[in-house]
């Protein structure tokens, strides 16, 4: 008895263990398109058409973090993607789980080759979507090599932690819904973050759960992630909060500026101009 509690007990430590070190990770096929609100800047959007196969493919556009009351082919949200130049655009939207959780619900998704969540709040996406038959869908997109996308809050769902998603206020960092699609593994986002002043918001949910990768976005900014890299396309930065390597200054989070790139597995940015030489948590930019 005392030789399988003894065995119960390293189990148990075993696990904990690596659970405090779980490996970040992107998708293993398909692409994600990360933005941090505003969307002033169409040229992310032209990136998205791009992975998605071109302006004209089937797009659907999901409007539920919003919070209106109703949301139809007429929504003015779309009019950014029709001055994008998308032709193809299906809106789907719905805030009951039950209703999301059908075939009927889904088909458009599995019609697609890309999905966008726009922006709000992103409890309520999932609420409506998470673990039923629309995330199902959402994740065959990404294995049949389609791409998803999302601004503010529809940036944030796509990571494993849902950071801000209090249903009671989005000053909140952890709240009463927690987790994500999970399209990013092992990770929170936040975004608006030097527009709103946000940047040291996200050591909160860090220092709680230090084993998390956190990335804030700035306005206007995103990441284009394909398997375990991303690169940072936009106007602003991107921002690296990993408790497992401070700066040499003792700073807690670094800067990632347009052109860019990112592994998520060994949490390491590049500068391609550098010969995809790494610029490391320990070197202080000037």
């Amino acid at each position: 008895m005392n030789k399988i509690f003894f065995l119960l007990v390293c189990f148990i430590s075993a696990y904990i263990n690596f659970s405090s070190f779980a490996q970040t990770t992107g998708p293993i096929r398909g692409s994600l398109v990360v933005v941090g609100g505003g969307m002033r800047d169409l040229d992310i959007l032209h990136r998205f058409a791009e992975l998605a196969g071109g302006h004209d493919a089937p797009i659907v556009v999901i409007p539920t973090a919003g919070g209106a009351e109703n949301y139809n082919q007429y929504w003015s949200g779309l009019e950014q993607f029709k001055q994008a130049g998308f032709t193809n655009l299906t809106l789907i939207h719905t805030y009951d789980p039950n209703i999301a959780d059908t075939d009927e619900f889904a088909t458009p998704i599995h019609n697609a080759q890309g999905v966008w969540f726009t922006g709000g709040r992103q409890w309520r996406l999932a609420d409506a979507y998470l673990n039923n038959k629309v995330h199902e869908a959402l994740t065959g997109l990404l294995e049949r090599d389609g791409v998803i996308g999302g601004s503010s809050a529809g940036a944030t769902i796509l990571g494993s932690y849902l950071a801000r998603g209090d249903s009671s206020g989005n000053t909140i960092m952890m709240g009463d819904h927690e987790e994500g699609f999970g399209f990013i593994k092992n990770i929170a986002i936040d975004q608006h973050l030097l527009r709103r002043n946000r940047h040291f918001d996200l050591l909160e949910i860090i220092e709680a759960k230090p084993g998390l990768l956190g990335i804030g976005l700035d306005e206007d900014t995103a990441l284009v992630v394909q398997g375990n890299l991303f690169e940072v396309i936009g106007q602003s930065y991107a921002v690296i909060y990993d408790h497992e390597d401070k700066l040499a200054s003792g700073r807690q989070f670094y800067f990632l500026e347009p052109g860019d790139e990112f592994n998520l597995l060994s949490r390491q940015g590049y500068r391609p101009e550098e010969v995809l030489r790494p610029f490391g948590r320990m070197m202080e930019s000037n």
